[in-house]
């Protein structure tokens, strides 16, 4: 597939499945939120004590847990923390998943936020970043995906597909299975997912490009993937 994922992947149906949540800012709780409703079992944490997401467990079912126990038992985690948090998690967070897991990572880099990171401001895309401190031994399946999207729209933006108004969110990773599972589950929030590339290639919706932040269906979002350049924008740079 040429860079920029041409097509929209096939989202593989995706039912009950049992995912973690690292991460319980506006986009960790909001797919707390979302993936409850559609009937997926949901451990979430955050970096403090689970008595602190009592009312979040209250109000979508989900188990609020420990960082360490939220991939325990999972089919699919969700890392959703500042980019400058990662190196703050536990180096065996990932551990109890199966090789060939899963991990959904909606990170992006702001320099203002995260302090400078040298890797990414030389190029290394932020996923790429991320799993390396994470997954060290590659064992994992990575999605960059929901990094460009406001939080409130991923319970408010939804539309049944075919419907005109419907719109497109990009992901990018290395294994085309793994992009089926995250595209079913965007399809299940309403949305319609286009492929954006490998994990090399997700510079193409990090922060100050083209796509992020696009509000458009799958032509747009398709088009904007492809007017991406890589070079960072001054305005995310430390």
């Amino acid at each position: 597939m040429r860079p920029g994922g041409r097509h929209r992947p096939p989202g593989r149906t995706v039912t009950g499945m049992d995912i973690g949540i690292v991460g319980a800012g506006h986009i960790g709780g909001n797919l707390t939120r979302a993936f409850t409703r559609l009937g997926h079992t949901v451990r979430v944490a955050n970096s403090r004590d689970p008595g602190t997401l009592a009312d979040l467990a209250e109000e979508t079912g989900a188990t609020a847990v420990h960082a360490a126990d939220a991939a325990r038992g999972a089919e699919l985690v969700v890392v959703t923390i500042p980019q400058g948090r990662v190196p703050d998690l536990a180096p065996d967070l990932l551990d109890p998943l199966p090789d060939g897991s899963v991990v959904v990572d909606t990170g992006n880099y702001y320099p203002q936020r995260d302090g400078r990171l040298d890797d990414v401001e030389d190029g290394t895309p932020e996923t790429v970043w991320t799993a390396r401190h994470l997954d060290p031994r590659g064992r994992l399946h990575w999605v960059k995906a929901f990094n460009g999207i406001q939080a409130e729209h991923l319970l408010s933006a939804g539309r049944p597909a075919g419907d005109p108004g419907r719109r497109a969110l990009p992901l990018a990773g290395d294994s085309a299975q793994a992009k089926q599972v995250v595209g079913g589950l965007v399809d299940q929030l309403g949305f319609d997912a286009v492929d954006a590339g490998t994990l090399a290639e997700s510079w193409r919706q990090q922060p100050g490009t083209p796509v992020y932040g696009a509000e458009a269906g799958v032509e747009g979002i398709t088009a904007a993937l492809a007017a991406a350049a890589p070079e960072r924008p001054a305005a995310f740079r430390g």
